[in-house]
């Protein structure tokens, strides 16, 4: 989305800005017929905890000293029949990040003396499940070069018993000491029988893959699950690893393209496609590879029909002569290399594979919630932790007013801009409306500023709870000339083109929505 367009769509066609305001009495009617035009009641903390909240906002933001929770977890999960158990593949894995985990206990957490290890543990399930030792199981908890903690869930499976069509998986999250720090849930994953051999169609796009989506390959040698390997990257570079994966974006790429340029191009990926491999941590790529589908240990050249999940699949090199050879992305151990396949002698369009070189291709999803707990005084869960998904402007100036949308939201939140608390109203799980504070609450000299200002939005709990955001919220300026002293001479008009230019640009609107990258 473009912010700038966006921003204008939702000013009126006569826009307000702090600079350039309607008459006082004509304004206050307006901002009061706009809130009794939304549900809800407004609210705002007290003078004495707002006083409070906003010294412990300014350090959460200053010393960044968030916590975050991140879930990976495939985007279909294979069901069990009998008493098999085909664990999930990739397994659900967990990642804990920031500098909040890092940040030493209060008395009331105190550690033992001497006492070391993982500051918190975890267990995951099924949505469903009882909470019996045999349906969860404990992550332990390791830390990485990267200083995250890392724990993966092994041995998950959809039971034979289990009739749903979809399930969610629940983290559970506890302090040492026996603290809950809260519960949190994945995205919706959809379980299946078994891998559709049949030539898939378009009409069942729930199964397809398409271009920019996120997705995970694994190895599994003789179809033994202790032989799994993982298509991951470590120290900047491609391995197969039997412990961690990566999730990768995979582009539908353009042979004229240079690497790490992608051209945006819609659709599913069908085999025979040239596609690009990305990291979705480190932006590492590989180079363009052309996706054949798998076939009895043979890629088959003359196939085009969309890719679908749980797939085998082969990435083959482009530059091959002619004749169904070439070389094809493969590993060795724990090295990711290349295998020169030969043609099949039997079938014109077939290139004899080993194992090694064929790849199993799945969706993934990645759900993340950041919180810090450092200016809370409570003993209560984190969880629900909001999640904003976008942004909506309304009006201009001192009428202007902001709808936050996502999940998880409830009345004890507050919205607020960088550390200034704005006057919060409630609408449901998933809307947030928020008056926008005056921009003079950032500065004494808003009526003559020459730069943009862009404060974060972030969420606070009635108990003191911070929830950052990846929002900000940009103030741009309206063109304004500082007064001179009495009888100094009127500027020159063409004085100053660098503001002039920032006027023409931004009076159309003084706000502007932008993400964080």
């Amino acid at each position: 989305m473009d912010p700038a367009r966006a921003a204008d769509r939702a000013v009126p066609p006569n826009p307000l800005t702090h600079l350039s305001l309607r008459d006082r009495s004509e304004m206050l009617l307006q901002s009061e017929a706009d809130r009794r035009s939304l549900p809800g009641t407004w609210t705002r903390s007290s003078p004495e905890q707002a006083t409070v909240l906003r010294g412990g906002v300014r350090r959460c933001l200053q010393q960044q000293c968030e916590q975050t929770v991140r879930i990976l977890h495939a985007k279909v999960a294979q069901k069990s029949y009998g008493n098999e158990k085909r664990f999930f593949c990739p397994p659900p894995c967990v990642y804990l990040s920031g500098p909040g985990w890092r940040v030493k206990p209060g008395q009331d957490q105190a550690h033992q003396a001497g006492e070391t290890g993982p500051t918190v543990c975890g267990y995951m399930g099924l949505d469903s499940a009882s909470g019996s030792a045999v349906e969860t199981q404990k992550l332990n908890f390791e830390q990485q070069p990267d200083s995250r903690e890392f724990g993966c869930a092994k041995t998950l499976y959809v039971s034979d018993a289990d009739k749903r069509k979809h399930f969610r998986l629940v983290l559970r999250l506890v302090l040492r000491g026996g603290l809950e720090l809260g519960t949190f849930h994945s995205r919706l994953i959809k379980v299946i029988s078994k891998p559709s051999q049949k030539k898939q169609s378009l009409k069942n796009t729930d199964l397809c893959i398409s271009s920019g989506s996120k997705i995970s390959l694994f190895n599994r040698l003789r179809s033994q699950t202790v032989s799994t390997r993982y298509l991951s990257v470590q120290d900047g570079a491609f391995v197969a690893s039997a412990r961690q994966w990566a999730a990768f974006t995979l582009h539908l790429a353009d042979g004229h393209s240079s690497q790490g340029d992608f051209p945006p191009r819609e659709g599913y990926v069908r085999y025979g496609s040239l596609v690009q491999l990305v990291c979705t941590v480190t932006g590492i790529t590989l180079p363009p590879m052309i996706i054949r589908k798998v076939a009895k240990q043979c890629a088959l050249l003359d196939v085009d029909e969309p890719i679908s999940q749980l797939h085998k699949c082969a990435f083959q090199f482009p530059g091959s002569p002619p004749g169904g050879g070439g070389t094809y992305l493969c590993l060795a151990t724990e090295k990711v290399v290349q295998f020169q396949a030969s043609p099949c002698p039997k079938e014109a369009n077939r290139a004899l594979l080993n194992d090694s070189s064929c790849w199993t291709i799945i969706g993934t999803e990645a759900v993340e919630f950041s919180f810090s707990t450092s200016l809370a005084c409570t003993r209560e869960p984190v969880t629900p932790v909001p999640l904003i998904s976008t942004l909506e402007l309304s009006g201009g100036g001192d009428v202007a007013t902001l709808e936050l949308h996502g999940e998880n939201f409830h009345a004890g939140l507050k919205v607020w801009f960088g550390d200034v608390e704005a006057e919060t109203m409630y609408r449901s799980p998933r809307s947030l409306v928020c008056v926008v504070p005056d921009v003079a609450a950032f500065g004494s000299d808003w009526r003559w500023l020459r730069a943009p200002i862009t404060v974060p939005v972030s969420l606070v709990r009635a108990d003191g709870l911070f929830y950052p955001s990846a929002f900000s919220f940009t103030y741009t300026p309206e063109y304004s000339a500082r007064p001179g002293p009495p009888g100094a001479p009127e500027p020159a008009t063409g004085a100053d083109a660098l503001l002039e230019s920032i006027h023409q640009e931004f009076t159309r609107t003084n706000f502007h929505l932008f993400i964080q990258t």
